[in-house]
């Protein structure tokens, strides 16, 4: 019996069991990876203490904090359901289960898909949604980046280092995102943007070599060797079944993290707040683990 489980292990949910380890609480992680969508993203240039850092290096950050309180981790596990009974909550994965007093969700976002031909066929075969992991791997071809928000940008402005061109597949008629960022993606002389333009089908043999897009009423055939999907983000909330989630999936909570069953708290891009930023998260794993604490002090077991 633990006193809180900490579902998530990006910057809400290490900056939560950082909170944990130095309230001397009997906790456990557990997180199918570590870094969350830090880890994705590319130059960082607005969380404090850094003027300029690359997400794999804050997420190893985070990491190496984390790891400073020797913090009990499982890793590679999946949550699959939680529920609670009597006091107890029961968090199963595709392992094991585990029982605990209080539960903070912070099982943040993944990306959203096409839903179109090829798409399944060529993932990871040219097509891919991470231009951080990926990017380096398309020197000097031309790319299609799929999206016209904050993502979709970060990644232009990542593969233009590496790639031949870069062209900018936007379904809105206007690029939406930060204008800092959006300046810099429409003056850059190797990125080209084309916006109110659809994609309908991923071409390819073996690997991809163009996408197929519907412009203005008609369908035109981009030659490209690379595609990068970057059309937004799910909650990962499929597991929590028994609470209260919006219409976008987004788990609801208060200004305490609190959820609509107590002893279950969430925090980060998994919750309704309503921005999501790196520093915005990592805020809220600290709030929620501070709610968990004074709800396990003031309840008796």
């Amino acid at each position: 019996m633990y006193d809180l489980i900490i579902i998530g292990a990006g910057p809400a949910g290490i900056t939560a069991s950082v909170y944990a380890a130095r309230k001397k609480i009997e906790f456990l992680v557990i997180s199918k990876d570590i870094g969350g969508q830090a880890a994705w993203s590319g130059d960082i240039e607005n969380y404090t203490g850094y003027q300029f850092i690359t997400g794999p290096e804050l997420a190893a950050k985070f990491e190496e904090h984390m790891r400073k309180y020797d913090i009990p981790l499982k890793a590679d596990e999946v949550v699959r359901d939680i529920s609670k009974t009597g006091e107890v909550i029961i968090v199963t994965t595709d392992k094991a289960s585990y029982e605990a007093r209080s539960v903070i969700i912070a099982s943040g976002k993944r990306t959203k898909e096409l839903n179109v031909t090829g798409e399944k066929e060529f993932k990871n075969h040219g097509l891919t949604y991470c231009a951080t992991c990926d990017g380096p791997i398309f020197a000097n071809k031309d790319v299609a980046v799929i999206g016209g928000g904050n993502s979709a940008l970060d990644a232009v402005l990542q593969l233009r280092r590496f790639a031949k061109r870069v062209t900018l597949v936007n379904i809105t008629d206007a690029l939406g995102g930060d204008a800092v960022m959006r300046e810099q993606v429409e003056v850059d002389s190797k990125v080209t943007v084309l916006n109110s333009a659809q994609v309908t089908g991923i071409l390819g043999d073996k690997f991809v070599s163009g996408i197929k897009i519907l412009r203005q009423g008609k369908e035109e055939t981009l030659a490209v060797q690379g595609v990068f999907v970057e059309i937004g983000l799910l909650p990962n909330s499929e597991f929590a079944k028994a609470i209260a989630r919006n219409q976008l999936q987004e788990i609801i909570i208060n200004c305490r993290n609190e959820t609509n069953i107590p002893g279950i708290f969430a925090a980060g891009d998994v919750t309704d707040v309503p921005e999501k930023q790196i520093i915005i998260a990592a805020g809220e794993g600290s709030k929620a683990c501070l709610s968990a604490f004074r709800y396990l002090v003031q309840h008796k077991f």
